[in-house]
């Protein structure tokens, strides 16, 4: 089998045998669909038209988590489902998802008060069960969150409560399950796209595809489809697509709260929806709102989205007096629902459905970025049932994703930021480097070994090397500037664009790319 690393771009494979599995689209759901598929023996072809994570799968609020809102519409199986999964993955990729600690406000009239609250962190906490990678809840006064939190709304303050959960990198994350998948033996080519299925009447039986480098049109011939392509799905699918909604998600990125490392879940007083605001990367992400769309390309941050977010925050933390000024960056991202009757959005199921439009093609739909893994077991038992063979039990469960190390997590993160500092990396660089990539710091090193100007940050103001810009050049695909620079490390996200040009790193990452085979 190939090393997970360096991610090869081979397109001649697709064209040159029949494959048991197609998966098209390469977020996260078909990042696990075939790695689950190739870790249990079937030959495997992924694509992706533009980037892996490129989508839905690089705007999500950057969480690993239960979804302590979905208790309020009862989902206490959907819950569950996710907080089991916060615990695999966790241990499966102890790098990439990293606990994180929540506070809860509780207002005069909130909606939600101290009591019901307080049951709510209960039953979140019996449904994790054990051995969980966060503490179980605490309560704490008004008086002890004012001191601690300055910035809070004091007025009508009743007190609050803090509660676990896990952050992680979605764009990163995807991509590590994607170098899995190749690890197992998928084929795995980004700038792939899937223009039409393959039907021969009877059922589909594999996808023209276009090589958006070459411009070379192909047919690649599967046993099974599944389209992962969420909300581009409708588009490839045509008239055999079924009822969805389209749901708009959109954050901001903010300067850093000083002297906080904590995330908080609020309730937006303009209308009681509940929104996120999470340290990431030394910045802060605000969201997010939700409303329905018709397309994905609607999927854009309108300026009362903005507004709406920003009021909600500076009502409820008056000390941070944020303004439009201060937003470095915005995204939005769309997820496919279940086109259901719900009276609001915000009540509109989160459950997977895995539905099969024409024979031989799957389409999952709803499910969140924390049950993904655990959603392609059943994507992977599915397509095993259609191939006619017997259902093997899957092994994403247990096999740890690249760069996760052999040995107790913290024992491995001392020796590997003593590895990166006797290299001249910073300390806030190190720590970020390791986190990201885990036991590839190696690599990492090993670069930084062949010229030694690239233990250099690629900006002053965040923790990502140049070593890392030649890393993605190299081993992970890249194939543009924005892949660079916003899936292999989030700077658009974390800088304006100016800094970004007046310090020269997008030169920087181009004279990179112009240096490809």
């Amino acid at each position: 089998m190939p090393a997970a690393f360096p991610l090869l771009r081979q397109t001649a494979p697709l064209r040159a045998r029949r494959f048991d599995l197609l998966v098209i689209g390469g977020g996260i759901y078909g990042a696990w669909t075939a790695c689950d598929a190739a870790a249990r023996g079937l030959s495997v072809a992924l694509i992706e038209k533009h980037d892996w994570a490129a989508g839905t799968s690089s705007a999500s609020s950057k969480l690993i988590h239960g979804g302590l809102r979905y208790l309020e519409h009862f989902d206490f199986g959907l819950v569950r489902h996710a907080l089991a999964e916060r615990r695999v993955l966790t241990r499966i990729a102890p790098h990439l998802v990293r606990p994180l600690r929540f506070i809860v406000p509780v207002h005069r009239g909130a909606r939600v008060g101290m009591f019901a609250l307080g049951a709510g962190l209960t039953i979140y906490d019996v449904l994790s069960g054990f051995n969980q990678p966060v503490a179980r809840h605490r309560r704490f006064n008004a008086s002890v969150l004012s001191a601690r939190l300055p910035f809070l709304l004091k007025e009508g303050l009743r007190g609050g409560y803090s509660y676990g959960d896990c952050q992680e990198d979605d764009a990163r994350m995807t991509l590590a399950v994607v170098a899995a998948a190749q690890s197992h033996g998928a084929i795995c080519a980004n700038r792939v796209a899937a223009t039409a299925l393959i039907d021969d009447g009877r059922r589909i039986a594999g996808a023209h595809a276009h090589d958006v480098e070459s411009g070379e049109t192909f047919p690649i011939d599967a046993d099974v489809v599944v389209a992962t392509a969420g909300p581009w799905s409708r588009e490839l699918l045509g008239d055999c697509a079924p009822r969805m909604k389209l749901v708009k998600g959109t954050h901001l990125v903010l300067p850093a709260i000083p002297g906080c490392d904590d995330a908080f879940l609020l309730t937006a007083p303009q209308d009681g929806r509940v929104f996120f605001v999470i340290p990431w990367y030394g910045c802060t992400l605000v969201g997010t709102t939700e409303s329905e769309i018709a397309t994905p390309a609607e999927a854009v941050v309108t300026a009362d989205e903005q507004n709406y977010l920003l009021d909600a925050v500076n009502m409820l933390m008056p000390g941070l007096r944020w303004t439009r000024d201060d937003v470095i960056a915005s995204f939005a991202g769309a997820r496919t629902l279940q086109a259901d009757d719900a009276a609001t959005l915000s009540a509109v199921t989160r459950e997977f459905e895995l539905l099969e439009p024409r024979p031989k093609l799957l389409l999952p739909l709803g499910g969140k970025y924390t049950t993904a893994r655990v959603d392609a077991v059943g994507v992977v038992d599915r397509v095993q049932s259609l191939l006619g063979r017997g259902i093997s039990p899957t092994r994403t469960d247990t096999l740890t994703l690249p760069g996760a190390p052999e040995i107790p997590f913290d024992a491995w993160h001392a020796g590997a930021l003593q590895k990166l500092a006797a290299l001249g990396v910073d300390r806030e660089a190190a720590r970020t480097v390791a986190l990201r990539h885990g036991t590839g710091v190696d690599r990492i090193a090993e670069l930084i070994g062949e010229c030694a100007e690239w233990r250099q940050r690629l900006h002053p103001q965040v923790p990502f090397l140049l070593a890392e810009a030649v890393l993605a050049v190299r081993d992970e695909m890249a194939r543009s500037t924005d892949d660079v620079l916003r899936r292999r490390m989030p700077l658009r996200l974390l800088l304006r664009g100016d800094e970004l040009t007046s310090a020269g790193v997008e030169g920087l990452v181009d004279a990179l790319l112009g240096q490809m085979p």
